[in-house]
């Protein structure tokens, strides 16, 4: 058993504490948001994470969890130190360090022993570095000399799906500089290896460049494909069908070829964007990447293109909207295509009945600017009814069965734009609805 920190309870912190918890070690999540902890140690999970919450509870009964805010007692007692603190983008894309750099801070100050220091956060390459200078630069000015070893060890989780992801990941990635800073991540991540799950040894570097290379591939073959979407609307191609056959290729793969409305959520938007920067500061240009993030926001204003085009008109429209979260199965919002597409739509003077299963709340205050043209509803038909146009934007399960008879009766209108793909065009067509999908 591993005694653990994990400073940060946000999405990647608590998904990942809870789970090493449940593999067995001494976990102690630390975050300075008291109510937070509070409502933690009452089995109240602050984020929409399918499990997450069963896995909590469980595990801070059986005392193998715990919560604090007390960073000093966290760092001093426990042995493996996880930084997963945001990252969030600045100004200029670059991922900004700060909160990281301050854990690092108070992991040199109350150091008392040696301790593997692991980098958890989403960040630029170099920063496993940065991180060991600074608490350095701590242990210098307190006049001693523990030993410690930083690691960088990059998250893999999708949102929606976190719990499976960590517990039956594709690779764990280690990049550490020492032997024994290795032998103690096995032994942290001992059931996962036990499994045969493979584990990728690098040096600090090349586990922080796959984080970033990773997010900004998967990013890149979305924009692929909407894009080709977009060229198979002018040209009376079906890109489902080109897309699955591309995807039966083994060297392409399926994953990741649906085409929509662009990319969101905590990752994408803010790594390539990171990744962009960080080959601008060392001299070098990924212009591919560069082009992902223009081709994803022109991918959202298409949306509002397609929708005013098909409509002639939404001055005075009133839009049943389902789905406003990046993807469904969170409840996460974070540049959500729906925070451009919405207030787009508002600008030409179309009104919102909007039906999240888990987005209202984050919803309320993303689309504050645009509250007065939205009525939040209570279920999808509550959207739905006396409307001029239904519009899926987060293909939620519950959106894939629509009750068309019913539809009808609740004196909607014809125009149904399905931005995510999940209904047959033909079928669609022949239920009487003006159908309008992405590159169907």
């Amino acid at each position: 058993m591993s005694r653990i920190a994990v400073v940060g309870t946000g999405y990647v912190g608590l998904v990942s504490g809870a789970i090493l918890s449940d593999f067995g070690h001494s976990v102690t999540c630390v975050d300075v948001d008291k109510d937070k902890v509070l409502a933690l140690r009452d089995g109240i999970i602050p984020i929409y994470e399918p499990g997450l919450e069963t896995i909590v509870q469980k595990n801070y009964y059986y005392k193998r969890l715990s919560f604090t805010t007390d960073i000093r007692e966290a760092v001093e007692k426990n042995d493996v130190i996880f930084i997963a603190v945001g990252t969030p983008p600045a100004d200029d894309g670059s991922a900004d360090l700060k909160y990281v750099l301050e854990v690092a801070k108070s992991i040199g100050n109350y150091m008392n022993d040696y301790k593997v220091i692991v980098n958890k956060s989403t960040v630029p390459v170099g920063t496993g570095r940065f991180v060991e200078n600074t608490i350095e630069e701590v242990l210098q000015e307190r006049k001693v000399d523990y030993n410690f070893d930083v690691v960088s060890n990059p998250e893999f989780l999708r949102e929606g799906s976190a719990v499976r992801d960590f517990t039956h990941p594709d690779r764990v990635v280690i990049g550490a500089e020492s032997d024994k800073a290795r032998d103690i991540m096995k032994e942290v991540y001992r059931v996962l290896y036990l499994n045969e799950t493979p584990v990728v040894e690098t040096n600090i570097e090349t586990a922080e460049m796959i984080k970033y290379a990773s997010n900004a591939f998967l990013a890149t073959k979305i924009t692929f494909i909407n894009e080709v979407a977009n060229l198979c609307e002018k040209v009376g191609a079906d890109v489902q069908k080109v897309a699955k056959a591309m995807g039966q290729d083994g060297r392409i793969s399926p994953k990741f070829l649906h085409a929509g409305p662009g990319y969101g959520g905590s990752c994408f938007p803010k790594d390539t964007k990171a990744l962009a920067k960080i080959a601008q500061d060392h001299g070098e240009t990924l212009s591919l990447i560069e082009t992902t993030i223009e081709a994803n926001e022109r991918q959202k204003i298409r949306m509002v293109d397609k929708i005013v085009n098909a409509m002639g008109d939404v001055e005075g429209k009133t839009l049943a909207v389902l789905g406003i979260t990046f993807k469904p199965n969170t409840d996460d919002m974070r540049d959500a295509p729906s925070l451009v597409i919405l207030p787009e739509l508002a600008k030409r003077g179309a009104n919102f009945k909007i039906y999240d299963p888990e987005g209202k709340k984050e919803g309320m205050w993303r689309l504050e600017s645009i509250v007065d043209s939205i009525i939040w509803s209570e279920d999808a038909y509550d959207a739905i009814k006396n409307t001029d146009a239904t519009v899926i934007l987060t293909e939620w399960n519950e959106f894939r069965t629509l009750d068309f008879d019913n539809m009808r009766e609740l004196n909607c209108g014809d125009y149904f734009f399905d931005l995510r793909n999940i209904y047959n065009k033909t079928k669609m067509i022949n239920q009487g609805f003006q159908y309008h999908s992405v590159g169907v």
